[in-house]
């Protein structure tokens, strides 16, 4: 578990780690996210689908309980129209991520950030700051305008339904654009879905990540 202070009060971020499945130390990493009202176990059941054997798997909590889903996480007040604790979850969120190397021996450019609806935002928030070896937002959005960096941007894969009635398409479209104008190389894929993860983007995911190597 790894803390971060904010006054008096420390936010924490509890984290589920999976090992790489090849047994050997991790040669990179997979960070996924999970979505606003859910937590990680929401997510953790994906590791073996995904059939990545090299990659070590971390499943974080965001750090605020969810104001009416008990047990579930929220990485900000996506209720609230000043999106409470966005600014607090994102220094929290981007220094763990940079803290991972000294962890795990494993760098920022052998790192892939994923998430999904919230937890897809922050992936495209956080992870364009950051170079990540690649970003995939699942059913996710931008809550702010992604900049230019001194690094290229990350290849990032964008998966959205076209029935999504919780985050609409435009919202995918919107992110594609931005971040292809940034000079990101982008994969976007749109599914007959709603707001959800089927097996079929599972399968395109690993793909995507299997191309980055």
């Amino acid at each position: 578990m790894v803390y971060y202070k904010l006054g008096v009060k420390p936010l924490s971020l509890a984290v589920i780690s999976i090992p790489p499945a090849s047994g050997v130390p991790p040669k990179r990493l997979l960070v996924l996210l999970h979505g606003w009202g859910a937590n990680s176990q929401d997510v953790v059941s994906f590791a073996p689908f995904l059939k990545l054997p090299e990659y070590q798997f971390l499943f974080p909590d965001a750090p605020f309980p969810h104001h009416q889903t008990p047990g579930g996480r929220a990485w900000y007040a996506l209720e609230r129209q000043g999106f409470d604790g966005i600014i607090e979850s994102r220094q929290l969120l981007r220094d763990w991520l940079i803290s991972l190397e000294a962890q795990t021996g494993v760098s920022l450019n052998n790192t892939i950030m994923a998430g999904f609806s919230q937890g897809g935002a922050m992936t495209l928030d956080i992870g364009s700051t950051l170079p990540l070896a690649g970003l995939c937002s699942l059913s996710g959005y931008l809550h702010s305008e992604p900049q230019a960096q001194a690094h290229d941007l990350p290849p990032t894969l964008i998966v959205h339904g076209r029935q999504d009635s919780i985050v609409p398409i435009q919202a995918a479209k919107k992110a594609r654009d931005q971040f292809t104008a940034l000079g990101a190389t982008v994969e976007y894929h749109e599914f007959d879905m709603g707001h959800e993860i089927p097996i079929v983007v599972i399968s395109l995911m690993q793909k995507f990540i299997q191309s980055l190597v």
